[in-house]
């Protein structure tokens, strides 16, 4: 049996995650579980899979959260719960599904333990790529992309050397809007955005899916996991969602990674690494795989996409600052403040503000998130007023 902490357990990844573990009974023993605000959530999960331990990020629920739950149940309170959560408990892998910053630390901590850390906080390497990378080889940790398309480029290359590799293809929906006009794009509503044509992801994820913002952060992700440069990273528009990752090797031969739209797959997999555990989860289907299509994205249409190309090659805190800056955005736009066709120019503009801190810690460069959010804020502010 292998045990498992589950970080972000409300959250998308986690319900997927718990999906998983009911069709296994008895094949991981669940010792930790961590989430936000969702404490009914988060209590029924600890007593469906008798979790020992809890964490709670708003240490104001924490009274409400003990009154749902058994007895002898531990509960962590406060913002660095789940980071307390990893030293608490014994666990195999740590499963992180925590959305945004947040996640940095507990990845930190699954690392400095020399843990596997099933990755689903893209986050983490996008802020912080180069310290996680470094701290896994000096633990000896693993530390296994869940996301589907690194999840697929990890399946495609295996053992080969990275070096005989020529191209990774990272590939995208489009999203939600991708078939409206550029001048409809003003007019979109947070429904509109959120309704994605192929997968079941959480809002910020979702509204990147239409921006192409995800793919940025996506391609920053994939240079610091395989120490890619920026020209080796390819992205296609692949409406159907059934290819997920390809991997050009330097003889010209192609490999590529294929199944539905489904994030139990990639979670599954991660969780059974580095063997492979039967699933009743469906994988081949000659209807979906019928038509498949690959489009070069539009960068008119998608600007962001050049963002997430230009942090690999400034590096830095350039990673830091974008994805602060598309946090605070992407907020502003679902809270009815900021125009779906604003998030990209405002984010771009927090970036060109950037200034240069020291990458030695990773306080530095929480430090350079915490200012981008700042400036974001101001600047979505500034828009409102003017509009107003």
């Amino acid at each position: 049996m292998r045990s498992l902490i589950i970080l972000g357990s409300t959250g998308s990844i986690g319900r997927q995650c718990f999906d998983i573990l009911r069709e296994f009974p008895g094949r991981y023993q669940v010792t930790g579980i961590a989430a936000g605000s969702s404490i009914e959530a988060l209590a029924a999960d600890a007593i469906e899979f008798d979790v020992p331990c809890v964490a709670l990020a708003d240490a104001s629920l924490e009274a409400d959260l003990r009154a749902l739950l058994p007895e002898g149940v531990e509960v962590l309170a406060g913002p660095d719960a789940a980071e307390r959560l990893c030293g608490e408990v014994d666990f195999d892998v740590a499963l992180n599904g925590i959305v945004g910053a947040a996640g940095l630390r507990p990845s930190v901590a699954v690392l400095e333990l020399g843990r596997i850390l099933a990755l689903a906080n893209k986050e983490s390497l996008v802020l912080a790529g180069k310290l996680l990378m470094d701290l896994a080889e000096k633990r000896g940790a693993d530390l296994l992309p869940v996301d589907s398309e690194h999840n697929a480029l990890l399946q495609c290359l295996g053992a080969d050397n990275i070096t005989d590799v020529r191209h990774v293809y990272l590939t995208a929906s489009g999203g939600a809007l991708r078939d409206l006009s550029l001048e409809e794009l003003a007019a979109v509503t947070p429904e509109q955005a959120l309704a994605h044509p192929n997968w079941d992801m959480g809002p910020r994820i979702t509204v990147g899916s239409a921006t192409l913002m995800n793919k940025a952060l996506e391609v920053i992700e994939a240079a610091h996991l395989w120490h890619l440069g920026a020209d080796r990273i390819k992205v296609l528009v692949h409406r159907q969602s059934i290819v997920h990752g390809m991997v050009e090797f330097i003889d010209g031969s192609m490999l590529a990674e294929l199944g539905p739209p489904d994030m139990r797959l990639p979670i599954h997999h991660a969780l059974s690494w580095p063997e492979r555990q039967a699933t009743n989860l469906p994988g081949f289907d000659p209807l979906l795989f019928a038509n498949l299509t690959f489009e070069e994205p539009d960068l008119e249409r998608f600007p962001a996409l050049g963002l997430g190309y230009r942090c690999v090659r400034e590096g830095g805190n350039a990673g830091a600052v974008l994805n602060a800056a598309d946090e605070v955005a992407v907020a502003a736009f679902l809270a009815g403040e900021l125009p779906f066709d604003r998030i990209v120019p405002l984010v771009t503009a927090v970036l060109d503000r950037r200034r240069e801190w020291p990458e030695s810690t990773i306080e530095d460069l929480l430090a350079a998130d915490a200012a981008a959010r700042i400036a974001t804020a101001e600047l979505v502010a500034a828009a409102s007023a003017a509009k107003s």
